[in-house]
Order: structure tokens, then sequence, then C-alpha cells
């Protein structure tokens, strides 16, 4: 037991405390606010607190409880809502009522529920990390995979079912230093990243149903995003979309420092979502982190890394998990409030020198693995972190620091936000790294001239950026109708394509054969739009055609009808551009 010296905000230095080690967690004061040692010098340890330190005083007493901040794996994560420290705020607020009490504890996981434990491995078979002992029906959309820890190896001497809570034994494993109880859960502490076997190339897309996103700027399963943009650009929007729709099987939600307003938005609204493939709660397969701008400052960091580790755990079931961080900008934020009140020489604009390497080593944990188990599962955890630079302005050390680690950038552009076109992903700015690697998925499981059609419209939208400076000069009507062509493609794909309305039913989702269909059929129309041009029909005369409104209303065309939809949109697209044709060229002067 040690004692308080000195207390600064959330940092508080403590003397006394022998055998201490770095991110060591300590009880702080008479109410024993948690902590976590991390820095010593001589016999003093800095502690960030992540609780309110109101009221702390030098002499308060300061226990060190000898273990790293873990967190409890095992069945009962699903469906949960914790603090940055896995408290369940349900439970928090069963016995605390709407304000959290300093320094109360609270299991992670409901210790009195028993949950139906069927045995798969049997006794007496050698059993090393990562062996499925049994299953779990954690939620009806996850099996839970109850695993051999990390670390132990040898006989399993006893295995049995039954209807079982999370700390009672269900078997035994005989090893060389003896015999070790198995119980449904363990700990895992949060910093550690979880081993691996081996990690895999990034070729497997991570479909979220966002036509900008899967067909412009994908992500792979295993790879990591960042959504840089300012206050009103749709970040939390986006990252709510993913959340809902991306064929992962496990989401990870962390609101890290983000508004009360916000997060409480996630919480009314996914208690509410059904899942789209199973038509079951989407809480079934989800696990929500809050911690608001409101809560104390140094939790931040600890829901970072304990979403992390809840996403390592199911990845290693053989997963795949998509993990939302938002937003890092709170977290950095809270790193160089940490680092001012330790008096660390400051970086760039006050964060501290190793911000590079904390973010760095957090996105490091993604990834497309197979894990370490005796069939080699494989399994993948997707972080896509939002961040939030002052005035949008992502030359700032987060965004700088966010894009050396990641692979996608989807860049966010307040004055498409203002114009109501969301997601507000500006084409121009945004880039995907891993296109080429799943270009080859893309045209095997989609459609062939998938990166044909991408590029395409890639370049006719680079196109138009170049030709709006000369409309700006000389105004549409003087450019040569080809350019018009064009202008009006472009405009297609911006509005009926890119666009895409969250709050609607049809349009929030669509499939990336929809996607492909679509694209497809705007493309068709620009390319006999030019023919027809270079026949002698204008352009103006094209666009009144009514089936150009057909092409509008496409991206409402329910999924099951897409086949048949675009088929009949095609023929009359190509009929009504040929019939448009004669009767322009009969009309220009000597023939056309």
């Amino acid at each position: 037991m040690g004692a308080v010296t000195r207390v600064s905000g959330p940092v508080v230095v403590a003397e006394g405390l022998p055998g201490a080690k770095m991110f060591d967690v300590v009880r702080v004061g008479e109410l024993g606010l948690i902590g976590e040692i991390i820095r010593l010098v001589g016999d003093k340890a800095s502690v960030q607190v992540y609780e309110d330190t109101t009221g702390l005083r030098p002499g308060d007493p300061v226990e060190n409880t000898g273990q790293a901040l873990s967190v409890d794996l095992g069945p009962g994560l699903l469906t949960s809502i914790y603090d940055g420290i896995q408290r369940p705020l349900d439970v928090l607020r069963k016995n605390l009522g709407d304000f959290i009490s300093r320094g109360f504890v609270a299991s992670a996981l409901d210790e009195t529920k028993r949950w139906a434990f069927t045995a798969t491995a049997k006794p007496g078979s050698e059993v090393a990390p990562g062996t499925i002992l049994g299953t779990v029906p954690e939620t009806p959309l996850i099996e839970h995979r109850v695993m051999v820890p990390p670390g132990l190896r040898g006989t399993l001497a006893r295995l049995s079912d039954g209807s079982y809570t999370v700390r009672d034994p269900i078997g035994e494993v005989k090893t060389g230093a003896g015999t070790v109880p198995l119980t449904l859960a363990h700990k895992w502490v949060v910093r550690v990243q979880r081993p691996v076997q081996q990690k895999l190339p990034p070729t497997i897309p991570l479909l979220t149903g966002q036509r900008v996103v899967d067909t412009f700027f994908p992500v792979a399963k295993g790879g990591t995003a960042c959504i840089p943009g300012p206050f009103g650009s749709g970040k939390t929007v986006l990252q709510q979309q993913l959340a809902k729709w991306a064929d992962a099987d496990v989401v990870v939600y962390v609101g890290c420092g983000e508004r009360g307003n916000e997060m409480t938005e996630v919480l009314a609204t996914f208690p509410k979502l059904v899942d789209p493939k199973s038509k079951r709660p989407l809480m079934e397969r989800t696990i929500l982190i809050a911690n608001t701008s409101n809560m104390p400052v140094a939790a931040r960091e600890a829901s970072v890394y304990t979403g992390i580790t809840l996403a390592e755990y199911y990845r290693d079931m053989g997963y795949d998990v998509a993990l939302m961080a938002d937003s890092t900008s709170r977290w950095a934020e809270a790193m160089r409030e940490i680092s001012g009140r330790l008096e660390e020489m400051p970086g760039e604009e006050g964060y501290p020198a190793y911000l590079g390497r904390r973010v760095a080593e957090f996105y490091e944990r993604a990834g497309r693995v197979v894990t370490v188990s005796p069939e080699g599962r494989q399994g993948s955890v997707t972080v896509v972190g939002a961040v939030s630079p002052p005035g949008g302005d992502i030359s700032e050390p987060v965004s700088q620091n966010t894009l050396r680690v990641t692979r996608v950038f989807w860049g966010l552009d307040a004055s498409l936000a203002a114009r109501r076109h969301f997601p507000s992903i500006n084409w121009l700015q945004s880039y995907s790294l891993y296109a080429g690697d799943l270009e080859p998925w893309f045209r095997s499981s989609v459609a062939k001239e998938w990166g044909v059609l991408r590029r395409k419209a890639i370049e006719i939208l680079q196109k138009e950026s170049e030709l709006q400076e000369i409309v700006q000069l000389v105004g549409v009507d003087a450019l040569p109708e080809r350019e018009k062509v064009t202008l009006d493609v472009a405009r297609m794909i911006r509005e009926d394509f890119l666009q895409q309305s969250a709050y609607d039913d049809v349009d929030t989702y669509t499939s990336i054969q929809k996607q492909t269909a679509m694209l497809r059929a705007i493309l068709s129309l620009g390319d006999r739009e030019a023919e027809a041009v270079q026949r002698g029909a204008s352009l103006a005369q094209i666009g009144k055609l009514p089936v150009r409104s057909k092409v509008s209303r496409m991206k409402w065309t329910a999924e099951g009808e897409v086949d048949s939809a675009f088929a009949a949109l095609d023929r009359d697209v190509a009929a009504a551009v040929a019939g448009a044709v004669p009767a322009a060229a009969g009309a220009a002067p000597g023939g056309a």
C-alpha cells in the first residue's frame, strides 16, 4: 500500500509501491478509483486514473493489484454495452441509477447466468492454445467457441457437457506443472496483441453496401481505413452504416470520446436494427463501448485497447470482425493531456512525440490471419477509424500519422455535405491501396469487367474536374458536344451512383451485383450518348428522353428485381437513344 503525493487532474503521483511494474492497475483513494501506472521513476509511480479525481489529496492510500489492465473474454460479450474499462453500463445503471458512482466495480460478464456448453474435444486428447473445447449458443446469430487460452498446453483430463456459469470449471488440463482448471472465460491484457500463426494477404473485400466504398475505394477484410472529416461531414453516420451493413460476423463499435448525443443515437438505434441477412436484431452480433466526451479523459485510451482486444478474441474463433473507432482524435487528445500533466517534451501541436507509434501499434493489430489453432482457423479484424481534424485540416498530426499506417483514405468533404451529398466522400482526394489486390476477387465473383468499369468511372470524374475550370471561364455552351457528354455522364455517376441515402429502406444498402449493374448502365448510356452525338444528335435532345428518368430511379430497384429490371433498362436506353439519332441527323443542314 502506497500513498498519493501529488494530484494533477487525471494524473496522480504515488510513492511507496514496492514491486510496482509498468501498466499495473492500482486502486486510488478511499473510493478505490481505478488507475494504471504509466511511468516509474525511482520509488515514484505516475498513475493515469480512469475516473474523476475530484477530492483526492496527498496522503490518500494507493493499492497496487499487481495485475495489468485486462478484460474478461467469454460468453455474454455480445449484446453488451461497456464503458472504457469494460464495466457493463446496464449493470451500473441498475445498481447506481443514471449517474456512475466513482470506484464502483462490476464484473464484465454476468457471473450468475448459466450457459449451455456442448463439449466437442475428447478427454485424453492433446490440446494446445486455440483448440476448440466446445460451443455455447451465445446468441441466435453467433456460436461462441470456447478455446484453450493462449499459453496452455497439455492433456485434456476432463471435459463434460452441462450448464455452467463463466466461473464454473468445465474441465481440466494436465500439464507438466500440474492440473489447470478450464472455465468458459479467461482474461487477457489489453495492451498485448493476441498471438497469430500467420498474417494473410488482403485478397477478400469487406463489402459494406455503400457504393462509393465498395466500387470506388474498397477495403479488404483485415484491412485498415481512416475517415477524416470536419464536424458535420457525416463521419459518425458513415461508420454506423458500415457497422450495420458490412459483411462481418461480429461488429465492435467504440465511441471513443465522442459527444454524448452521437453515442446516444447509437445506443438508441442499434438495439432496434435488424440484421439484413438473418432478420434478427443486429445487437446479437454487436458489442458497444461507450466512452463519451464527458467521461474521464484517460479512459479513452482504455476503450480503444479494450475494443481491439475483444475483436481479436472473436477473430481467434474464426470470425470476421469489424471494429469502428469513433474517433481516434479524441484518444490522441487524451494522450496530449496526459503527456502535458507528466511534463513530457511536447511534439508537433502539443501532441506527445510517441503519438505516431501509438497509432501505428493500434492499427497494426488489424489483419486477416491464420489463428493459433491446430487446424489453422482463419479470421480477420478490419479497423475503420474516424479522425476529427480541427476545421477539416488533415495536415494536423493525428490525420497524418493515421494516413501513414492505413491503406484506405475516405476523405469527407464539407462542401459535399453542405450540398447534402452523402456519403460526402471526396472522389478526387480519396484512395484505396487495396483495389489492385482485390480486383481478382471482383473479376471472378462479380464481373470480369469490374476493374474496367471502375477505372473508366474514376477517369470520367477526373476529366469533369478539369472541364469545370474551363466551364467557369467560358460557360457550358462553349464546350464541344463530346465534352458535354463527359459532363453529363459525370453528373449521373455523382448523383445517381455515388449519392446514397442512409435513411431510405432500399437505397441504404446496395449489393455489389447491383452496384456493378448500376455503373454498367450509366457508362453504357454515356457510350450511346457519345455515339449518337458523333452521328449528329445533340445532347440537349438526348437529355429530354423519358428513359433518362428511369436511369435516375434505378437506385430504388429492389434487390430481388435487379437482373430483370436492368436488362429491361438496357433495352429501353438502346431503343430511345437510337430513335433520337435519325431525327437529329435528318434535321441537320445538308445531312449529317
